[in-house]
């Protein structure tokens, strides 16, 4: 019969030490992950994600890397002024159409 397998989380410490045990250890990506209780493409993953942002690698539930966080900020701010010139330009339309 087979495992039910079961969503786990690992907090960036956990990660950052399995990269680490990898990198500075010169132990085989197979070797640290058995040992570990992980699958070894799970660390392959965790270390590609780390090579190419490692302050902004494994933000944590919720939370986005910094650059997604100021595009979805920009992205809200656009949204807003689209909104805004839409109503000036109907209030401009309506004051144009009763001159005082």
């Amino acid at each position: 019969m087979r495992e039910s397998k079961v969503n786990r989380r690992y907090d960036r410490q956990f990660k950052e030490e399995a990269i680490r045990l990898v990198t500075e250890g010169n132990r085989p990506v197979v070797e640290v992950a058995n040992g570990l209780g992980i699958h070894e493409n799970l660390l392959h993953t965790w270390k590609r994600k780390y090579k190419e942002d490692p302050s902004g690698s494994f933000p944590g539930k919720g939370h986005l890397r910094p650059q997604e966080e100021e595009f979805k900020r920009l992205q809200k701010e656009n949204a807003n002024l689209r909104e805004e010139r839409e109503i000036l330009k109907k209030a401009l339309a309506i004051f144009s159409r009763h001159p005082r």
